[in-house]
């Protein structure tokens, strides 16, 4: 959440940020109100408990009739400060509750508006002229049915839509796309992890996950525990409630898991092949730093993500997401998408966020600062995830339904070229 002193101290600031993301700003009112109450509750409590516990003593020295109008005053504190910590604690489960429906507060630079209203930071590579070519491009479903390498009818058969199988050279082309990730970020310093992909409600919440996006989690009723829909729920929580040591730098992170997610609302939206789907592979940067590096740290995220989509040679174009379309934690989103030839537009591939404060201040994640423990700031970014087969598949297909392999893959693949059998 929010620094409620950012709140207090700057309101302007933060209702600017509602309004940016579309949100209404009147909370910022609601939130100083069930602020004052607590604090004004808080104050006439400590009042009455100091005073309570000075007419203990006097109670003690009295005799007689002033004894007994002491403790009949004694009585009355003590039904006063009962009530006072009563509206205190009413006030603090109001206040938590409004604070939580607050976004974190927008970079100044974030474009304003909703899914539509990114601004195009640039464009890498050019897309192929199939035309030129002389053949029309399939799509990666086709491409992958050809190949053996997807199997959606039988994915279907045992779990439902949007569930697949890959086969064969998918799975291997998966498996390279993800472990050429993992290398490389081992190789930029951050520690591998395979992260839990259950997770208890504290952490999904306070990794900003339970808030407005709440329908798109699966949740296990019976063991009251949620599915993760990035390693970046488990990597948030890694050191919930810790102080962890900053002084050599930010601690750098990649986790490797499978992802799910429930895609409520999307109903008849991209159904077709593996681009929005309930299950899914992920490699996933994570990194904890002092606020001050954050900005930096950010752009070396972007800087990690343009040189794996490189690497597997798609053309791509960066955007600055729109505010509206951040999420909750998000003070400021680039978004990767690649070219996909079938569809003749540029779709999503990665994601790189900072999350600033946000999420660590929920999780009570700290670090030894020069005024004592400060809250942590975290970041994002994605390196590689099953989507990418999307992309990789259509950009790299030949006329015969032949997919070249790119070359930093073709080690960890083992082929040059995926050949269709059918």
């Amino acid at each position: 959440m929010i620094d409620i002193k950012l709140l207090r101290e700057d309101p302007d600031t933060v209702r600017a940020s509602q309004r940016a993301r579309g949100e209404d700003d009147a909370v910022v009112d609601a939130v100083l109100a069930a602020d004052e109450r607590r604090r004004s509750s808080l104050t006439a409590f400590e009042r009455l408990r100091a005073e309570q516990k000075s007419m203990g003593k006097e109670v003690a020295r009295a005799q007689g009739e002033a004894k007994q109008d002491l403790l009949a005053r004694t009585k009355e504190l003590a039904a006063q400060v009962k009530s006072l910590q009563a509206t205190a604690d009413e006030a603090q489960a109001e206040l938590d509750r409004l604070m939580r429906t607050i976004g974190n507060v927008v970079e100044p630079e974030v474009p304003a508006g909703g899914e539509d209203d990114y601004t195009v930071l640039e464009e890498v590579g050019t897309p192929r002229d199939f035309a030129a070519e002389g053949f029309q491009p399939q799509d990666h479903l086709d491409l992958g049915e050809a190949l053996d390498a997807i199997d959606m009818a039988r994915g279907a058969k045992v779990a439902g839509a949007r569930f697949y199988f890959l086969k064969g050279v998918g799975a291997r082309l998966e498996m390279a796309l993800l472990g050429l990730a993992m290398q490389r970020a081992v190789e930029l310093g951050f520690v591998p992890l395979i992260t839990p992909t259950l997770v208890t409600p504290e952490v999904m919440a306070g990794a900003g996950f339970l808030d407005a996006h709440a329908d798109e989690v699966y949740r296990l009723e019976a063991d009251d525990l949620y599915l993760t829909g990035t390693s970046e729920v488990a990597l948030a929580g890694y050191h919930a409630g810790e102080v962890v040591d900053l002084s050599d730098g930010p601690l750098r992170y990649a986790g490797q898991s499978t992802c799910y997610r429930r895609e409520a609302g999307s109903y008849g939206k991209d159904t077709r092949g593996i681009i929005r789907v309930h299950q899914f592979n992920k490699i996933e940067m994570f990194v904890y730093c002092r606020p001050e590096q954050a900005q930096a740290e950010h752009e070396n995220l972007l800087r990690l993500e343009k040189e794996m989509l490189a690497a597997v040679e798609v053309p791509y174009r960066v955007i600055d997401t729109a505010a509206g379309d951040l999420g909750g934690p998000a003070a400021r989103k680039y978004d990767c998408e690649a070219w996909v030839p079938s569809q003749g537009r540029y779709r999503e591939l990665t994601s790189t966020s900072n999350c600033t404060t946000f999420q660590a201040r929920r999780l009570g994640t700290r670090f030894k600062g020069e005024h004592g423990n400060e809250v942590a700031a975290t970041l994002n970014g994605t390196l590689a995830t099953t989507r990418w087969l999307v992309a990789m598949l259509e950009n790299h297909q030949q006329a015969d339904g032949s997919v070249t392999v790119p070359e930093a893959l073709r080690p960890l693949v083992g082929l040059d070229v995926l050949t269709p059998v059918r």
